[in-house]
């Protein structure tokens, strides 16, 4: 057994004056961060010598509060608090890319919230309690009601905070927890699996076990519902300042985009899990340059749907919990252009081309496919050079596993 931190999130359903004190929550928690956030303008203008910190913010609130902010008394003191904290972590964050940034990069000075943000949000620490499969217990806020039931652990672990986030009209409840899991067990295959990332499909898997006939499809969330997104922009564009109307079009834009970030987490998460699932020796993918890759015009819709950073994101962790290495490839090794067979490269290959045609084997074979494999032989060659059995190329005999060599000559095509 070993201990590890995780995160549970759920619905939660709240009733009408539940609802009104979980926005006095948010209210709180943002008027303290941009309280904080003035001093510390304010302090660096007059060139003061005084601290300013998390600590310190929070005793002078507390000062202040009995007289200057009685209402604060409303909400837990964790609120403010946690807020504080939070732009601690922002001046950190804001000095720490000041130092590491490269030029024209922007170090992305911590900025005022505002309570027209499509996500509010507030933490809270201390006795937090889940009672039974759908209630939980929150400071000050009480007994809430949740919408999944028995999501929540309630065994064996110790809740760290609670964080509570409002979006498209819907409130939500994350508990941060630390508990004891398992050592991972490797599967029979150990062998490492790589993994293309595309915008056609989000992943081709050296292993076609790992995902239903290979590969892993794009659902294209935001191009899927971008033509009922647009429209209701334009006719959010033409509603009067500050009116109901208009209130009442920006709550559904709020829901379209809630809808579309919602299909695309969810085949994320399912594709990231089937290869933790699988349990290989490694897991292999490419350094893409994704801010580069949105510079193309012609491709950034596509590039920002797939959201490759949230797939490499949770892959870490997902590896991590499974003990399972996760590999990054050299961002200017050619995974695409290379023959996975016989190592032939090729000067140029079109986006259109989607079959790898090699003029020095004849192999023919879907070029996602093809990288994929490339990718296992890089980890083998590079990465791992003294694992593999007795310095054998990692695809095998021939340059594919024994695994793919029906795969390969019956089924996966990328354009079927």
């Amino acid at each position: 057994m070993r201990k590890v931190n995780r995160a549970y999130k759920t619905e939660l359903k709240p009733n009408k004056g539940q609802r009104q004190l979980l926005e006095q929550h948010c209210g709180t928690a943002r008027f303290a961060y941009n309280w904080g956030l003035n001093l510390r303008i304010e302090a660096y203008k007059s060139k003061s010598e005084e601290k300013l910190n998390a600590i310190s913010l929070h005793k002078k609130l507390n000062s202040l509060k009995k007289e200057e902010f009685p209402w604060m008394y409303q909400v837990s003191k964790c609120a403010p608090q946690e807020a504080l904290r939070d732009l601690d972590k922002a001046y950190q964050g804001f000095f720490r890319r000041l130092k590491t940034r490269k030029s024209g990069e922007a170090p992305g000075f911590p900025r005022f919230k505002s309570k027209h943000d499509s996500k509010q949000s507030f933490r809270l620490t201390g006795t937090i309690k889940v009672l039974d499969k759908n209630t939980i217990q929150l400071p000050n806020l009480g007994k809430l009601k949740l919408k999944e039931k028995g999501y929540f652990p309630q065994d064996g672990i110790k809740i760290l905070s609670a964080t509570v986030s409002s979006r498209a009209g819907r409130w939500f409840v994350s508990i941060s927890v630390e508990e004891e899991i398992p050592l991972p067990k490797f599967g029979i295959s150990s062998e490492a699996i790589g993994v293309d990332l595309g915008s056609k499909f989000l992943g081709v898997a050296s292993t076609p076990e790992v995902f239903d006939k290979g590969y892993c499809k794009n659902p294209k969330a935001y191009r899927s519902l971008e033509a009922k997104l647009q429209q209701l922009q334009r006719k959010h564009s033409k509603k009067k300042k500050g009116s109901k109307n208009r209130k009442k079009s920006s709550e559904k834009l709020a829901k379209i985009h809630y809808k579309i970030s919602n299909v695309r987490k969810d085949v994320i998460h399912k594709m990231t899990s089937a290869l933790a699932k699988a349990k290989p020796k490694a897991v292999i993918i490419e350094d893409l340059a994704v801010k580069n890759m949105m510079k193309n015009h012609n491709l950034a819709k596509s590039v920002a749907d797939a959201s490759f950073g949230e797939i490499r994101r949770l892959l870490d962790y997902k590896c991590d919990w499974g003990d399972i290495e996760l590999a990054v490839a050299d961002r200017w090794f050619p995974s695409s252009k290379t023959c996975s067979s016989c190592g032939n490269k090729k000067d140029e290959l079109k986006l259109s081309e989607r079959i790898y045609e090699c003029g020095a084997c004849g192999l023919s074979l879907c070029r996602d496919l093809n990288a994929a494999l490339n990718l296992v032989n890089y980890y083998f060659e590079q990465l791992a050079p003294t694992s593999s059995s007795g310095g054998s190329n990692a695809c095998g005999d021939g340059g594919l596993p024994p695994s793919m060599k029906q795969e390969v000559e019956s089924s996966l095509s990328c354009t079927a």
